[in-house]
């Protein structure tokens, strides 16, 4: 896999890129504010961009923003934003860009090397992720609850799918079969009036429906 980091603490940045070269991916560039990143993606075209939140010169939001950039002008392009910190405007707007290739990791999951790479593995397949800090934020702000109707089952199902599980990762957590996960997500999305069409958008869908997005 070919991917780009934008990063602008130079540590962090190599780490990141040995971790990702020791699994057998190739990091094309390796840059330190959104100009550089974008310029980068450009030359590029990787199959993955991760991406910093705050980047040089104000150190606020010019990473995200560039990751907007780069989903605007690429739809198709994988994005995995890191931050320090939960930003929930930040993974709100990103989250709403678009419905593939889209995570959101705080820093501290990069120590967790498998998960992190599994995380990165997903969202350049076209999955999406979020940490579970975000989703439990995000959450927690929401004053009207759109899911009163599912069963508890459901939304644990569906709570899983916002952190990026797939099917048979949801199987392995809950302990149940592969058709008792999928009877639950086609509940899901009949209960939230997502009609039939591309099942990767109707999840993407219903995780943004969960986090009140």
């Amino acid at each position: 896999m070919r991917i780009v980091i934008a990063e602008d603490l130079v540590l962090l940045r190599e780490g990141i890129a040995s971790l990702l070269a020791d699994d057998g991916h190739e990091v094309v560039a390796a840059v330190g504010d959104g100009d550089a990143l974008l310029a980068a993606l450009d030359h590029h075209a990787p199959d993955l961009a991760i991406v910093d939140v705050r980047m040089p010169p104000t150190q606020t939001d010019e990473g995200v923003r560039a990751a907007l950039e780069a989903r605007r002008r690429r739809p198709e392009a994988a994005i995995l934003i890191l931050s320090q910190y939960v930003e929930e405007r930040y993974a709100s707007d990103l989250l709403a860009s678009g419905a593939r290739g889209i995570g959101y990791l705080l820093k501290d999951r990069v120590a967790d090397v498998d998960d992190f790479l599994g995380a990165v593995g997903r969202v350049a397949a076209g999955g999406t992720v979020i940490d579970p800090e975000v989703v439990a934020q995000l959450l927690g702000r929401r004053r009207v609850d759109p899911l009163s109707t599912l069963t508890d089952r459901e939304r644990e199902v569906l709570g899983l799918m916002a952190e990026g599980h797939t099917n048979g990762a949801i199987v392995d957590r809950l302990g149940i079969s592969h058709s008792a996960v999928e009877k639950h997500v086609r509940k899901v999305f009949g209960k939230l009036g997502l009609p039939e069409s591309d099942q990767h958008h109707r999840r993407v869908l219903a995780v943004l429906t969960y986090l009140g997005v």
